[in-house]
């Protein structure tokens, strides 16, 4: 393929991603979001432990979780009732809302805090369990692009919930199996350790 071609052609996909991201609409989520308002709070700042903040995350984890939700890949009778009638443009629409919300510090067990952050940033060699940072960056804002998802100032609980919906395997939307493969090595107290480090990043 000739050079000119293939730079024609690369042009052309990333205008197309391009467009794809510029299409959804901040505005149009923010009122597409109303139903998501009850459990989540109108700025995606939830304020029970066990319904996930969506305030500041990234609309590509975003879409990828309701649509999940919607085929049944991550089973959960709530959320699929609620995406079951959301098109792919409402999706980025509301995925496009959330991701550009701040979102707020929580409450944390300070005394888990520095074991939650030697496994979050050096992971366990005895259980070939590897750091998190790996993915989900020292900052906890993850990898957008890769669909990792931004875990700072998350709730503790909803983090446990979630490494032990991975361990029992009633959770297996991960890529890879990544979280799976780390959640079935941690005990609960490291997994509640790393989860209050993760709550107290900003």
């Amino acid at each position: 393929m000739k050079p000119s071609r293939l730079g024609a052609i690369i042009i052309g996909f990333c205008s197309l991603i391009s467009f794809s991201l510029n299409a959804a609409s901040v505005d149009a989520g923010k009122a597409k979001s109303a139903i998501c308002a009850g459990c989540h709070g109108q700025d995606g700042n939830s304020v029970n432990a066990v319904w996930p903040k969506l305030a500041g995350q990234h609309a590509s984890y975003l879409s990828k979780q309701l649509r999940n939700f919607k085929d049944g890949s991550r089973e959960d009778a709530v959320m699929k009732g609620m995406v079951a009638a959301l098109s792919d443009a409402d999706i980025a629409d509301i995925s496009a809302y959330f991701a550009s919300q701040a979102i707020k510090g929580g409450a944390f067990n300070a005394d888990l805090v520095a074991l939650g952050e030697n496994i979050y940033r050096g992971g366990i060699t005895e259980s070939s369990i590897p750091a998190c940072i790996g993915c989900h960056s020292p900052s906890g804002d993850g990898n957008g692009p890769a669909s990792f998802p931004s875990l700072k100032s998350q709730h503790p609980e909803y983090i446990v919930m979630q490494l032990n919906k991975f361990k029992d395997g009633s959770r297996s939307n991960d890529s890879g199996k990544m979280m799976q493969n780390v959640a079935k090595r941690m005990l609960e107290s490291e997994m509640q350790a790393v989860a209050a480090y993760i709550a107290g990043l900003q």
